[in-house]
């Protein structure tokens, strides 16, 4: 494969509720990860993409493999590592997913820049990173790398996707988030996320300030309520509204956002920082409605399912 969208970072067991009369009475494996799904997003809306981290071998990690290949996702940039596996158990408080992780030490915060082969630079043309990755061990600073190396050559996509319980150093983090939020061309951020980063600040004001970062595109998603999108140069918002569905959970919905709005930008050719630039505000609003229905339906399934091309219908 060449010319892929290459998604970088963790890649992890999630363990979801098994819930009998309200209460949870066991868990059932799933592969997971923030990054990983957005490559599983993109690889069954039909688009060429590569899943870039480090895999362990142990049990969880030969089931993951089988996984990544199943989905047919490039595996050129998946390294193997004598480590665990992350472990993520997901349960239900007020409704809302929460989350413990068990990773420490675990092969996806060990990549290093050096992990990366010059294939991945030659080959990348949208870039796609965030979440826990940029947290624990050497991986966020192989992920800043990356950007770096590959600023004006691929379009680089960035979803903080916070997970505010697992920060240790707040100052420190915050850092590194502002450097990716200069490198980025495309940022998507939930209005959760928005409202950690800079409490108290309206959302437009927020997004604004986001945008005033240098990305050529801040997107916000609102759950129910759809996205909002502004762009450089352009004082106008862009919006859509969100899909109605039968909700099931929301796990993994920002994921398959990300994942729709990444294939439907591959498709339009967007896979450089002059070409989205060059998009037509209906050509965004397709892109952000057709991203909007993939969450959707993701949202009236269980766990991280992101839909295939042929299910999604706009």
């Amino acid at each position: 494969m060449s010319e892929v969208i290459t998604s970088i970072g963790e890649i992890l067991i999630d363990f979801l509720p098994i819930v009998e009369n309200g209460a949870t009475v066991g868990f059932r494996m799933h592969v997971g990860g923030s990054p990983y799904n957005v490559a599983m997003g993109v690889a069954r809306l039909g688009q060429p993409v590569a899943f870039a981290g480090k895999i362990a071998t142990d049990f969880f990690g030969r089931f993951m493999r089988d996984h990544v290949e199943r989905e047919g996702i490039d595996t050129r940039f998946l390294v193997n590592a004598d480590a665990l596996t992350t472990l993520a158990f997901v349960a239900y408080e007020h409704g809302e997913p929460a989350y413990s992780f068990y990773g420490e030490g675990a092969a996806d915060t060990l990549v290093k820049p050096e992990d990366l082969p010059e294939a991945l630079f030659d080959d990348t043309r949208i870039l796609h990173f965030g979440s826990i990755s940029l947290l624990r061990g050497s991986t966020p600073a192989a992920v800043e790398y990356a950007a770096r190396r590959l600023k004006g050559q691929a379009l680089l996509s960035f979803d903080p996707n916070l997970r505010p319980g697992l920060v240790r150093d707040e100052a420190a983090y915050r850092a590194l988030l502002e450097r990716l939020f200069r490198q980025a061309d495309l940022v998507k951020i939930s209005s959760a996320d928005l409202a950690w980063l800079m409490p108290g600040v309206p959302l437009p004001e927020a997004a604004a300030a986001l945008r005033a970062y240098g990305p050529a595109l801040v997107v916000v998603t609102r759950g129910g309520e759809g996205a909002l999108a502004l762009r450089a140069g352009d004082n106008q918002a862009y919006t859509t509204p969100g899909v109605p569905v039968d909700v099931i959970d929301t796990i993994g919905a920002g994921d398959s956002f990300n994942g729709g709005l990444l294939a439907a930008l591959y498709e339009r050719g967007a896979t450089s920082r002059p070409a989205l630039e060059a998009l037509s505000g209906a050509q965004v609003v397709e892109c952000l409605r057709f991203a909007a229905t993939v969450a959707a339906i993701t949202c009236s399934r269980a766990g991280a399912d992101p839909p295939t091309r042929a299910e999604v219908q706009v």
